[in-house]
């Protein structure tokens, strides 16, 4: 009897357009793909973390409604980020329950980056919040997360939409979710923003070559949605959402093709 093909989805950073991850699964779950192994960057990894310890994509949607960035954004002295992050860390250790990624449900891969040497850093077990902290960490705006030896920041900096780890780790077809990024800007308001927009500069130039090994690249519709733009949740879910149900055809064709 033929083994069940692995079926990998990558979800990509992208800050609050990344909330549109919640409508793919959305759209997934709908319409009964089953996936096997997630990756995710950034807000990639946030969602595609939550999800996987079994909690549903409308509850995650109504987390990310409810929660107020005055809950999250512990505001320090600007010596290595704006914002500690310790909140954070404790609100997502609360609704994660403190379970480490080789325990959850599914199988999670997280992506971040290791400031001292520029080199990904690849989070295949250890306690779900600390991983998603470390990889939601944007230069300048939130404090590095300090593990094992390393100096870690988000993730969307060496790998913005994670496909080539899925395909190492065994997935036979990967789905990859593209945000995209925001139109640029000529008036830049927020620190936010500056950072979050060189970022996505530097990603454009390194994506494409690990982007094209995805089977299927579900590019999304969000260039008018800004990167701190994070009240505009079920704007961003509905899209996601309704992109994803418009490449029905295409997801289910790859799926039966396995």
């Amino acid at each position: 009897m033929d083994e069940k093909p692995i079926v990998g989805l990558a979800l990509g950073s992208g800050a609050a357009r990344g909330l549109a991850h919640i409508g793919v699964l959305k759209a997934l779950d709908e319409l009964n793909v089953k996936v096997d192994i997630i990756s995710g960057s950034s807000a990639g990894a946030l969602i595609g973390g939550l999800y996987s310890t079994g909690i549903s994509p409308d509850m995650i949607e109504k987390l990310a409604i409810q929660i107020d960035k005055k809950m999250w954004a512990d505001f320090t002295m600007p010596r290595r980020g704006i914002i500690k992050g310790d909140k954070i860390q404790e609100i997502l250790k609360l609704i994660t329950g403190n379970r480490r990624i080789e325990d959850l449900d599914k199988d999670l891969i997280i992506v971040a980056t290791d400031l001292k040497t520029g080199e990904e850093v690849i989070f295949t077990e250890g306690y779900l919040h600390t991983a998603i902290r470390a990889s939601i960490s944007v230069p300048g705006v939130f404090e590095p997360v300090e593990y094992e030896g390393k100096t870690l920041v988000d993730g969307g900096v060496v790998d913005r939409v994670p496909v080539s780890i899925l395909k190492q780790k065994g997935a036979d077809v990967v789905i990859a979710i593209d945000v995209g990024f925001s139109k640029y800007q000529s008036r830049i308001i927020h620190m936010f923003d500056i950072v979050l927009q060189s970022i996505d500069i530097m990603a454009k130039q390194i994506m494409e070559p690990d982007l094209k090994l995805a089977d299927l690249i579900i590019k999304l519709p969000l260039s008018h949605i800004e990167s701190s733009s994070f009240e505009l949740v079920e704007e961003c879910t509905t899209i996601g959402y309704e992109t994803t149900m418009k490449n029905r055809d295409k997801i289910l064709r790859l799926l039966n093709q396995l």
